[in-house]
């Protein structure tokens, strides 16, 4: 494959046969002699998802030269966790939607869910203990660990409009950040490449990672609810103050911050997120939380400079353009 033919779905069709055998894995780690945990399981699995956890991880082992089975089971470990994240988050926001689908929760209720997202985390631990690997555990225990922290720092900060870019950065690294760095970490590991390749693919995946949340944090603010798969606004509306609204409060002027700090306090009512949007746009807010998106992928692309050319590099040098690129 030519680095000129890469686009999102080439790179799809190019590992379709893995991502299905992930696919297959991630039900398996949902089975249970409760009959409710493969029902819900189903359920999620079926809602979809680009699977970007699993084709880092994937495309990661093949730059390290590693292409066994042991990547599927591990892929979908990665997304195990990624999702029972998700399932958590849901619950400790209210989200009505994930992924244009019914919230789990709203369907059976937060305590199944919760305990379905601690059964998904530990089962996914259990699964990869087999591998009797010290380094691989370490990994992903410590992207676990950080996504925890991420989300506590994150509460912490709601309606906070003192929030500072440093507070959100961190918070991002480690919510986002951390498991898609454990997914390229692992890749090098499978291939026992040398440290200081493995310690390039986990800054590559951290970087990449954070631009990737970013990116998300702009489209909560300009996608459609159609494209974006979950409530336009969503984070305004959970009191989260994300990049754009981070460097819209520092360049409004006094009038306008009155009001911003009135919508933070109160929530959104009718016609402030329009307004909203129209205030990012005046102060070209949206568009410099997207340039910073896009020098974080720069510096993550400088990570792989110790790689040799592949069909693997060229396919996490495009996913990394992907990051701050989709939809936009």
């Amino acid at each position: 494959m030519k680095a000129t033919e890469l686009n999102f779905q080439t790179i799809t069709e190019h590992y379709k046969e893995e991502l299905n055998l992930v696919e297959e894995e991630l039900l398996n780690l949902f089975k249970s002699d409760v009959p409710l945990l493969p029902n819900l399981g189903k359920y999620i699995v079926e809602g979809g998802g680009k699977r970007i956890r699993p084709l880092f991880l994937l495309i990661s082992s093949g730059i390290a030269g590693f292409r066994g089975p042991e990547r599927i089971k591990l892929a979908a470990i990665i997304e195990s966790i990624h999702t029972a994240s998700l399932l958590h988050d849901d619950v400790i926001d209210n989200a009505k939607i994930r992924r244009g689908k019914t919230a789990a929760h709203h369907i059976w209720g937060n305590q199944i869910v919760i305990l379905v997202g601690d059964f998904l985390y530990s089962n996914a631990l259990k699964e990869a203990v087999s591998f009797r690997n010290q380094e691989i555990m370490e990994a992903l225990s410590m992207a676990t660990t950080a996504m925890t922290e991420g989300e506590l720092l994150q509460l912490n900060k709601i309606g906070d409009p003192d929030i500072t870019e440093e507070d959100y950065l961190k918070i991002v690294s480690q919510k986002t950040g951390a498991l898609i760095s454990s997914a390229c970490r692992i890749g090098g590991i499978l291939g026992n490449i040398s440290e200081e390749k493995k310690e390039a693919l986990s800054r590559f995946g951290l970087k990449v990672g954070i631009a990737f949340q970013v990116s998300d944090d702009i489209l909560d603010y300009i996608s459609s609810e159609e494209e974006f798969g979950k409530n336009l606004g969503k984070d305004l509306e959970e009191g989260k103050i994300t990049l754009p609204l981070i460097y819209l409060i520092k360049r409004a002027d006094k009038s306008i911050l009155r009001k911003i700090y009135s919508i933070i306090k109160e929530g959104p009512q009718d016609g402030d997120l329009r307004w909203l949007q129209e205030r990012l746009r005046e102060y070209s807010s949206i568009e410099s939380a997207l340039n910073k998106a896009k020098a974080i992928v720069e510096e993550a692309k400088r990570e792989l400079s110790l790689f040799e050319d592949s069909v693997e590099l060229q396919e996490l040098l495009f996913l990394s353009d992907y990051a701050v690129m989709r939809r936009m």
